[in-house]
């Protein structure tokens, strides 16, 4: 009889991947709570922390380590219907998890992105708002607000995923992604994503954000005089 492969413990997840996915977490919530209650200026704060995140994770999307690369983890329809079938079962995010992640990374980079050229006309005007013209604002502000709903259903999808791969299929997500290591199959260690490629990830971060608080925008004309009349 052939003997089970043994179980080990391997580093999958890098520490930035680790801090991003927390901190996005953070970010999203901030925007969510505090849109609730008008506190526009930290809801933009939180938008900004959400473009710089999905800015670092885009970059280490390329030069991170081996399973925090799109390249590793986005695959075909051939996988994934391997892995519905339980004949694939990859070592960092399945085909399902990949969609997931994608999702994220698109619907919240649009809408944090959105939310720099928005404006309420009363209490908050991105700070890209100058870069365009009022219609452009007038329809980037009206999806900004609409793709609210669509936030709450990927998380809810999120979570619920998350919970069934737990407490149905016994799958451990939820410690690896604190800890960086998970019981897998014997594999080899994720490799890469050393201090040279977080230091440019945090470089090109920087100068994103740098762009989208609107450094790069001329200064507004100085109010008229007071006359005094």
């Amino acid at each position: 009889m052939m003997k089970p492969e043994a179980v080990a413990r391997e580093k999958v997840w890098d520490l930035p991947l680790r801090l991003f996915h927390w901190l996005l977490v953070i970010a999203v919530a901030g925007a969510l709570i505090t849109i609730q209650f008008g506190w526009m200026t930290w809801h933009g704060r939180f938008g900004l922390a959400v473009v710089g995140l999905i800015t670092f994770r885009l970059v280490w999307g390329v030069i991170g380590s081996t399973h925090a690369r799109f390249w590793n983890f986005v695959t075909g329809p051939h996988k994934l219907r391997a892995y519905l079938r339980g004949d694939y079962h990859p070592v960092g995010h399945n085909p399902l998890g990949a969609l997931s992640v994608l999702a994220m990374l698109l619907v919240l980079g649009f809408q944090a992105g959105s939310g720099l050229f928005a404006t309420d006309d009363i209490a908050y005007s991105g700070p890209l708002r100058a870069a365009v013209d009022s219609t452009t604002s007038a329809w980037l502000t009206g999806w900004h607000m609409r793709m609210e709903w669509v936030i709450y259903g990927l998380i809810a999808l999120h979570i619920g995923a998350v919970l069934f791969h737990v407490l149905v299929r016994r799958e451990a997500l939820i410690r690896p992604m604190v800890t960086g290591y998970k019981p897998v199959k014997p594999a080899e260690p994720a490799r890469g994503g050393g201090w040279i490629a977080f230091l440019i990830a945090l470089a090109i971060t920087t100068l994103v954000l740098w762009i989208a608080n609107g450094a790069l925008l001329p200064e507004p004309p100085p109010p008229p005089p007071d006359l005094g009349w």
